[in-house]
């Protein structure tokens, strides 16, 4: 369903990071955007997890539209966070960036093996950390086509 079926509806953003500092460029960036979102942040896989699945405090949660996914977690790891999302039929068509620190060809493999909708590396330069987030946001909540929200 693209945004302008659904312009009156916010994009549902699941922010996945552990740096604050980077959550809060995120936010920067994304309230300066013409698209209409919700951002919700976790700091850690295992809330990123138990938002997902709706569990403990996150019961009443919206279900995300999008996720960006920092790999470097503590609690639980984003590659074991991708893999569970990946794996559950009801959240699997859920795309999923992977925005992180690592450039490891290692890295950029696993995580397009667990189906990672894309990899982006996060310049340490604020410009063009906020430049990223705005490429991001004028892609995927722009132009594609995101599935309708199932639940």
């Amino acid at each position: 369903m693209n945004l302008q079926a659904r312009h009156w509806q916010p994009i549902e953003i699941l922010l996945v990071e552990d740096n604050p500092g980077d959550v809060e460029l995120t936010r920067e960036a994304l309230d300066a955007a013409k698209v209409r979102n919700r951002l919700h942040v976790v700091d850690d896989g295992a809330d990123a997890v138990e938002f997902l699945f709706r569990r403990g405090k996150f019961e009443d949660v919206p279900r995300p539209d999008i996720i960006l996914l920092d790999l470097n977690l503590p609690k639980k790891d984003g590659r074991q966070v991708l893999s569970e999302i990946k794996a559950e039929p009801s959240l699997s068509q859920i795309p999923i960036l992977v925005l992180t620190t690592s450039q490891a060809e290692e890295d950029i493999l696993h995580a397009y093996q667990l189906h990672a909708n894309c990899y982006v590396t996060k310049p340490v330069d604020f410009k063009q950390f906020l430049h990223i987030i705005s490429t991001i946001e004028d892609f995927w909540l722009g132009v594609v086509k995101l599935p309708k929200r199932l639940g």
